[in-house]
């Protein structure tokens, strides 16, 4: 499958978009703001450029976007107020894949610099400072952008997906070795989670070195994804609910409604890495200190279902490459069971996902 042209969060504003299940991520990244903003304000202190190239890559659309951008150009103008220097006019480049819904992000334009003036005004400034924002849809699992144009990186639950499924998967027939399952669980031959590490070296390797080519020296990178808590690739965690998602697909097999070769061709691309893996490869790529990792639990949302939440939020996610796949015409089945089993389990015991908090410097 070509994921860089099928692999898209659901666009527009309907029940099943990204837009509107995207509240889990969020609190991820409202856990981890301080981390962002104090990260960005340092590095304003430290260069106080007069124009800051800042980059949101995997950037999504929906609220999410254009609010982590709006927090970063307030956190620098309140620092650049303190030092008494103007503040800097901001570059913003956004990046997603080709198919990304980067027309609702546009449309949203008018209202973000009408709240950020808004906002200028109540604190005492005179106005917002010039802001130029761009799209620049393409895989960020490579070059974007020219080299020393940006000082500050920021992606939010994007690097765990990887830019393909390890082919290290599949025999010389072109067919999986991980049967029954879609990703790394207690029945996959040791040669899968092998292939998934092995990729994602690969991948975050030329992530960074992408990264330092665009970078000025001194520029600061903070990368937020899911992650697991030790060297074991099976826990109740990212992978336990991948583990639910495969029994959802053997249910609805159980039902008719899928084939079963249909399940076994399917594996997806996603590896959530451990603190030892990343600090790793960090070091062997070169480019970059390693000036904070952390790693949290994020709790379950207040609501009655915790599993619809979920699963409406893997949807927005996945629902691209199942259509691709098997047809649109599962989706709702499939998604339905897949909150229930996720409800059944946590009466049973917490589903606990570990999400990374990431902070480099270019040397």
């Amino acid at each position: 499958m070509d994921l860089e042209n099928v692999f898209h969060m659901t666009g527009g504003t309907g029940r099943t978009s990204y837009a509107n299940n995207s509240s889990l991520q969020k609190k991820a990244t409202d856990m981890a703001k301080h981390i962002i903003l104090e990260t960005v304000q340092e590095l304003y202190l430290t260069k106080t450029p007069t124009i800051l190239g800042v980059a949101d890559l995997g950037c999504s659309s929906g609220p999410n976007t254009l609010s982590i951008i709006r927090e970063i150009i307030e956190a620098v103008q309140t620092t650049s107020h303190k030092i008494t220097v103007p503040p800097p006019e901001f570059q913003v480049y956004l990046n997603d894949l080709p198919t990304n819904d980067f027309n609702s992000i546009f449309k949203s334009l008018p209202e973000f610099l009408k709240k950020l003036n808004k906002e200028s005004k109540d604190s005492g400034s005179a106005s917002t400072p010039p802001i130029f924002i761009g799209g620049y849809p393409g895989s960020f699992y490579g070059r974007l952008l020219p080299k020393n144009s940006l000082h500050f990186v920021h992606s939010a639950h994007s690097l765990h997906w990887l830019s393909k499924v390890p082919p290290a998967i599949y025999d010389e027939n072109g067919k999986s070795i991980n049967k029954g399952t879609i990703y790394i669980s207690e029945s996959s031959p040791k040669e899968v989670s092998q292939a998934y590490l092995k990729q994602f070296q690969e991948d975050f390797s030329l992530f960074l070195r992408s990264r330092s080519d665009e970078l000025i020296e001194g520029g600061r990178v903070v990368l937020i994804l899911l992650g697991r808590g030790g060297p074991g690739h099976v826990d109740r965690g990212n992978s336990f609910l991948w583990k639910l998602f495969s029994r959802s697909f053997s249910i609805l097999l159980s039902e008719g409604l899928v084939e079963e070769e249909k399940i076994d061709s399917y594996d997806v691309h996603f590896y959530a890495p451990s603190k030892d893996e990343i600090e790793e490869e960090v070091k062997r790529e070169g480019s970059f200190k390693l000036d904070r990792l952390e790693m949290f639990e994020i709790e379950r949302n207040s609501n009655k279902s915790h599993g619809a939440s979920v699963a409406m939020a893997v949807r927005a996610i996945q629902e691209s490459m199942i259509s691709q796949h098997f047809g649109e015409g599962i989706l709702d089945s499939l998604f339905d069971i897949y909150g229930t089993l996720i409800d059944e389990e946590m009466a049973k015991e917490e589903i606990k996902p570990i999400t990374s908090v990431v902070v480099l410097r270019k040397l």
